[in-house]
């Protein structure tokens, strides 16, 4: 079974973490061939799922974090409900395409393999992805950031965050592979957003578990004193997808 990290942060990840972009969505549904039923696994807050909503006539949303769901928008093509990636309670052949957005590393990877040939439909699209570190334009700002992820929680990251830093590109995939593309998360946000950001990250909930303090919040004192202005800056996640069709 997944790890579940981010219940204790949910009302967190729902404010901080950044959307995906709608090119994204409408690339995977160029491969859907009729896009009737979708199962968002690992939703987290629905972010992907309220998206898929507008694509699909019903979107099946499950996560293993009841807090992560509670923080989710309600839609009435959406059913939530907490799930493991790795077992459901869906029947064979029910789905025509299956999301999984910045989760796919903590899954078995196996186990998920094969409970997707039995509830996917023939020809079925899967569509993994994640994002990798932030970027901002501003060089100093991300030499700091850059600082803060390699040395201060570096140690603290669970050791499936390699997959992320690979881009997914070690991560098993044994479906037919679809041509895949690159895309960008683009955000504006000011010195609070940023901030608010860093706490949603699992290797800072670690570090306080075994600290007894945020590091956080020393990180913040040196991005205030670099940018003291309530203004925004551009920042922007290289965001890497895999894409391809269930054979049975």
């Amino acid at each position: 079974m997944a790890k579940d990290l981010f219940s204790n942060q949910a009302s967190l990840y729902a404010l901080y973490r950044p959307g995906y972009p709608g090119e994204l969505y409408e690339y995977i549904l160029q491969h859907v061939s009729h896009p009737q039923q979708a199962w968002d696994c690992a939703t987290g807050n629905g972010q992907a799922a309220i998206e898929l909503a507008r694509y699909f006539d019903k979107v099946i949303a499950t996560d293993i974090s009841e807090k992560q769901l509670q923080q989710a928008i309600p839609n009435e093509k959406i059913i939530y409900s907490v799930s493991t990636a790795e077992q459901t309670p869906f029947p064979d052949n029910s789905f025509d395409c299956i999301t999984v957005a910045q989760a796919y590393h903590w899954f078995q990877f196996e186990a998920f393999e094969k409970e997707v040939k039995r509830i996917a439909k023939p020809g079925a699209v899967v569509a993994i992805w994640g994002y990798s570190l932030v970027v901002c334009e501003d060089e100093t700002l991300n030499t700091l950031i850059k600082t803060f992820y390699r040395d201060t929680v570096g140690p603290y990251w669970d050791k499936e965050r390699r997959y992320i830093d690979d881009q997914y590109t070690t991560v098993p995939f044994p479906y037919e592979a679809l041509p895949s593309k690159e895309f960008q998360i683009n955000v504006q946000w000011n010195r609070q957003q940023l901030i608010g950001y860093f706490n949603t990250w699992s290797s800072v909930q670690h570090f306080i578990k075994a600290h007894q303090y945020n590091p956080v919040d020393e990180l913040a004192k040196a991005i205030t004193n670099m940018w003291p202005g309530e203004d925004v800056k551009n920042f922007y996640f290289p965001l890497f997808l895999k894409i391809g069709k269930v054979q049975k």
